[in-house]
């Protein structure tokens, strides 16, 4: 079992930054990648970035990649979504996921690669 833990979230204006953070605790030592995905009220899940455990290769959804940074310490077991130039669509809740299942070619931008969820954190960008 992998327990994720998000946090970070709040209020902030179009513009502005936030920094997310993820703790998991639990079989960290089995986690093969860990990603960030966030869903919207009467959308569905949409991936936002992920990284790989071991490596830490980087990936971005095109959508924010020029204003997002995904980045892990591995000692900490921590991963964070760092991010800047808000908009109003950032709105959203923000969950952390994690892989356990080993594997090859698996698209880390798929809700269904992953093994457990936190609970989420609101973004809620004003304009």
């Amino acid at each position: 079992q992998v327990q994720l833990v998000e946090s970070g979230g709040g209020l902030v204006q179009a513009g502005g930054s936030l920094r997310l953070s993820c703790v998991a605790s639990g079989r960290t030592f089995s986690m093969y990648a860990m990603g960030w995905f966030r869903q919207a009220p009467g959308k569905e899940r949409e991936f936002v970035a992920a990284i790989r455990w071991s490596g830490g290769t980087a990936y971005i959804a095109d959508s924010v990649k020029a204003r997002f940074t995904i980045s892990r310490d591995n000692v900490k077991n921590m991963m964070y979504l760092q991010m800047n130039s808000l908009q109003f669509e950032d709105t959203a809740v923000y969950y952390c996921a994690a892989r356990i299942r080993s594997g090859t070619d698996y698209d880390l931008t798929l809700p269904n690669q992953y093994d457990y969820w936190g609970q989420g954190t609101q973004v809620t960008v004003s304009s």
